[in-house]
């Protein structure tokens, strides 16, 4: 076999005779020629060394051999300089079998031979190896060290890294230099051992190296890996000439711990940028949700002359899909393809990405098909997007094209697949998804278990759901919050809590899910007492947080804790939140305070659509029908388009004002205008509405015309109906109706009973208390509570257990009496005018 050699790689050693690059056949035999006749051993060894350097750089394998082969034939092969060169050249080849061999060769190998040994074995990840030579060494110095150290912070020991420090210390016979710092330094902030970080800051100062641009570089990353930002800035302003690398790694530590503000302040504070920093500030503003910022961040970057690369379309495309800006996007897919040579995968990820997120399907499809290479990611991408969509089979279809191709699932993949199953009829597609996971071995990861927690509470099966919980070897915060939904979902509160109480570490999600556990399920005092608790432990509240908890007060009825949430958003900046301010709207509305209701209102600068449907609420909870309407014809003149909650509040106005045609007109305006079907409620606020104004039979007819079964809600209006206006056989067939769907339901029995006792039908009162007591069904005792000095006091029927009880029923008293007074003053008063 015969060498190919390409000679341009010695182009720029044209004055290298041709004897010491010499081809030849590995069939014939080199025949010897004067080693010496036209250069001298040094220039040779010069020559040499410019050649095994420039193949070491180009990792070239021919070339290596070629050139150890030559080596040999100039009889130069016991040189320790070039040797110790050759044993660099193969190791940086990848070739340590072959650098070993050479260096058992070695006679006499001099320190830097073994460092270089140590360094190739490091590289190549063979860290037994270099461990062994490193014990053989005779003698070592700094280098022998940090090439150890170097060695397994590369391979991810982390450690040992932090022992082979230790030891070199202890050893007492080498110095450490800012090499061996800044190793040791790395290791310990990917550990995040602080109390070593603060030891070795103070080592590094007290060996002279506090001030080297390299060590402090490695100080001030190792305080923002170690979560300590102060000590960090404290570092970084004491620095005189900060480098680039310093000022890049304060911005992603204020960003890493929440300081968005300090981090743009301290990028606007630079005295010059490169393209790291700018990718790092797009990269920030993009994953904190700036998505116009981060637009803004990046027209700013190419007009000062800086070429983006991929990571930098990657967060824009990102920014781009999270604020669903197509426009943008497909302006910068445009550029990249007019640009770039070609499409990287990532960007080509992020254009997927971002064209599915704003519903392009199509454009994402043709990004896909245009992709040169086919990764998990680019898949993952462009599943989730068909996923976001709701085209659940659609997306499995996707799945099983990529298992075909085939592509690896990995657990992104999964995750993303396991999205699709959203209800009950789909648990059996769900418990085929879990069963692949466990085929792959995926099911343990933190990202699937999730999503198997995830899945299975959406799907009902609760259980499953907290086996699957049960199961994670490792739990992270979202693995915690999920099982706590998945709880909430189920109603159980107290599941919920003790599942919560167990978490190792919360964040405000976690805390949101809590109060948001409480609220929905009608525990508003206990969501009310995890918002004072967040305060306690100085939990950084979300306007989630604060929407959430207004809309507790809200229920309560307690408008003193609720203006003083509204104080402290006010104070964190959450006031103008439109979703907070809806939240105040509904508060004051359920104080009665409709003015202040129609002030919050009116200060929302953009009202969406829970803002108009909040305030039609407010004014039909407080007996304004008229009000309601006006605000719902202002609502279509702006252009906004009302949902069936719209109507429900514009039907429920008509029905306490008694606005019988206009009810009536809205009732079928709602399919004829805006094609929105009848709802329940919808039936039920239309059957309260004609039953309050004595037209029963109407009432009646409308609830056999629905087109589905009428629920409780609807027989109960009616029978509401019957009481006002007496009508005792309507009401029976409206009971019959009722117990036939809630047999247990103690209000309809009690009301059916007060029908009979207002006609003077006292056997049938008494025969309706008696299947009462037939079927065990017990009257609900009411409640009512009232807000006093910021303290809520609640009564019961016939509660004698209230401290101020015998008050009450004092002032009671005097109320009875004045009302009977002036009662007996009108009656005397109109005989006195009739007479």
């Amino acid at each position: 076999m015969i060498f190919k050699f390409t000679w341009r790689f010695f182009n720029r050693y044209s004055q290298i005779p041709h004897p010491l690059i010499r081809p030849f056949s590995d069939q014939s035999t080199p025949t010897a020629e004067p080693m010496f006749s036209q250069q001298s051993y040094m220039e040779l060894s010069e020559k040499f060394y410019e050649s095994m350097k420039e193949c070491a750089s180009l990792r070239s394998i021919p070339f290596a051999r070629k050139l150890h082969a030559q080596l040999v034939f100039m009889g130069l092969e016991s040189s320790i300089f070039l040797q110790n060169h050759l044993l660099h050249m193969y190791s940086n080849c990848g070739l340590t079998g072959d650098a070993y061999r050479v260096f058992g060769g070695i006679e006499f190998p001099n320190v830097y031979s073994w460092n270089t040994m140590i360094n190739g074995f490091a590289e190549s990840g063979q860290m037994r190896e270099a461990e062994k030579v490193f014990e053989k060494m005779p003698e070592r110095d700094t280098v022998s060290w940090n090439s150890m150290m170097s060695g397994y912070f590369r391979n991810g020991e982390l450690e040992a890294t932090v022992k082979v420090f230790v030891w070199m210390v202890q050893d007492c016979c080498c110095v450490p230099d800012q090499f061996s710092f800044s190793s040791v330094m790395k290791a310990s902030g990917a550990l995040g051992y602080l109390k070593l970080a603060l030891q070795l800051h103070g080592f590094a100062v007290k060996f002279n190296f506090g001030k080297e641009t390299y060590v402090e570089n490695s100080v001030i990353d190792l305080y923002i890996k170690c979560g300590v930002m102060d000590s960090a800035q404290k570092v970084f302003f004491r620095t005189r000439n900060p480098s680039l690398f310093c000022w890049n790694s304060m911005i992603y530590g204020y960003s890493k711990h929440g300081s968005i503000k300090k981090a743009l302040e301290l990028f606007a504070r630079m005295p010059g940028c490169d393209t790291v920093s700018w990718n790092t500030m797009i990269s920030i503003l993009s994953q904190h949700g700036f998505g116009t910022e981060t637009l803004d961040t990046f027209y700013e970057m190419w007009n000062r002359g800086f070429r983006p690369n991929a990571m930098t379309y990657a967060s824009v495309l990102s920014a781009c899909a999270s604020i669903y800006d197509l426009e943008w996007g497909a302006h910068l897919h445009a550029r990249i393809v007019r640009i770039e040579p070609g499409l990287d995968v990532y960007v080509g990820c992020g254009l997927i990405d971002m064209y599915a997120k704003c519903g392009c399907l199509d454009s994402a499809r043709r990004v896909f098909d245009g992709m040169t290479e086919h990764n998990a990611v680019s898949w993952t991408s462009l599943i989730r997007g068909v996923v976001l969509a709701g085209f659940q089979e659609e997306a499995l279809v996707l799945f099983n094209q990529m298992r075909e191709v085939p592509v690896v699932s990995d657990q992104f993949t999964l995750a993303t697949i396991l999205g699709v199953c959203l209800n009950q009829k789909d648990i059996s597609v769900g418990e085929l998804l879990h069963a692949l996971t466990v085929k792959l071995g995926l099911d343990s990861a933190v990202p699937v278990a999730n999503a198997l927690v995830t899945m299975y509470a959406r799907c009902g099966n609760i259980q499953k759901a907290n086996h699957a919980f049960e199961l994670m070897p490792i739990r992270d915060i979202i693995s915690w919050t999920a099982m706590i939904t998945a709880f909430s979902q189920a109603g159980d509160a107290e599941k919920a809590r003790e599942c919560f109480d167990k978490m190792p570490e919360k964040n405000v999600i976690t805390w949101n899910s809590m109060l948001a556990t409480y609220t929905q399920h009608g525990f508003w005092e206990e969501g009310l007492k995890v918002y004072i608790q967040m305060l306690r432990e100085g939990v950084k509240l979300d306007w989630i947080t604060i929407a959430t908890s207004v809309s507790a007060c809200a229920d309560l009825a307690v408008l003193v804790l609720g203006n003083q949430i509204l104080a402290q958003a006010e104070k964190l900046g959450f006031s103008s939140n439109i979703s907070v301010a809806n939240s105040v709207v509904t508060m004051y509305s359920r104080c009665g305070r409709i003015e202040e209701a129609q002030k919050m209102f009116n200060s929302i600068v953009v009202k969406n659509l829970v803002s108009w449907n909040a305030m039609m609420t407010g004014y039909a909870q407080n007996g304004q029908g008229r009000k309601v309407l006006d605000i719902f014809e202002k609502m279509l003149d702006v252009g906004n388009v009302p949902d069936h909650i719209s109507y429900v509040s514009v039907l429920s106005g008509c029905s306490h004002s008694g606005l019988i045609s206009e009810g009536q007109y809205y009732f079928h305006s709602m399919t004829k205008d805006h094609g929105i079907s009848p709802t329940s409620e919808h039936y039920v606020c239309m059957v309260d509405l004609l039953g309050r104004a004595g037209l029963l039979e109407q009432a009646k007819n409308l609830v056999n015309q629905m087109p589905f079964k009428p629920n409780p809600a609807v027989w109960g209006a009616l029978l509401a109906a019957c009481r006002i206006h007496g009508d005792t056989k309507l009401a029976e067939f409206a009971v019959k109706n009722l117990l036939q769907l809630d047999a247990e339901r103690s209000g309809s029995y009690c009301l059916l009973a007060n029908i009979y006792s207002e006609s003077g039908k006292l056997q049938a009162v008494t025969n309706v208390r008696k299947l009462m007591r037939d079927k065990g069904v017990r009257k609900n005792p009411g409640c009512s509570w009232i807000e006093v000095d910021n303290r809520v006091h609640v009564f019961t029927v016939d509660d004698t257990n209230h401290p101020q009880i015998k008050d009450v029923r004092t002032m009671l008293e005097d109320f009875t009496k004045k009302i009977k007074e002036t009662k007996k003053k009108c009656q005397s008063d109109e005989i006195w005018q009739i007479s």
